[in-house]
Order: C-alpha cells, then structure tokens, then sequence
C-alpha cells in the first residue's frame, strides 16, 4: 500500500510558466523523493513599464511516502 503527500509550491520565472515550473519541481525534488504529478493551480506574471517581469506558478506536488 502507499501513501501520497501533497504540498503546495509557488516557483517564478523571468523566462516564462514552463520555466517557472521547472523550477519549482527541480527545488522541491532536492529535499523530496518520489515526486509523482504536478497540478499547476494559478498562473500570474508581474508588469513593470507595460512588460512581463516575471512569470509566477502556483502548484501542487504529489510525492510518495517511504
């Protein structure tokens, strides 16, 4: 039998989502094993002068317990 834990993480990115959440997960899988799905919740980017300065993911992340 297993038991899954989940978490919430929040990653940004200058770069874009996909990078915002490549991060998170490559972070979260360095104290964490067994990271099994991410549900992305919330997506947000921050404006400065009219442009995109940062890409914001707000996430679930599903690991397996020993």
């Amino acid at each position: 039998m297993s038991i899954a834990k989940t978490i919430e993480v929040t990653a940004s990115s200058e770069k874009g989502f996909d990078d915002a959440l490549k991060r998170g997960i490559a972070k979260a899988a360095e104290t964490l094993e067994n990271i099994t799905g991410a549900w992305v919740m919330d997506q947000e980017v921050k404006v400065d002068k009219g442009e995109i300065a940062e890409y914001t993911v707000r996430m679930r992340l599903t690991f397996i317990l020993k």
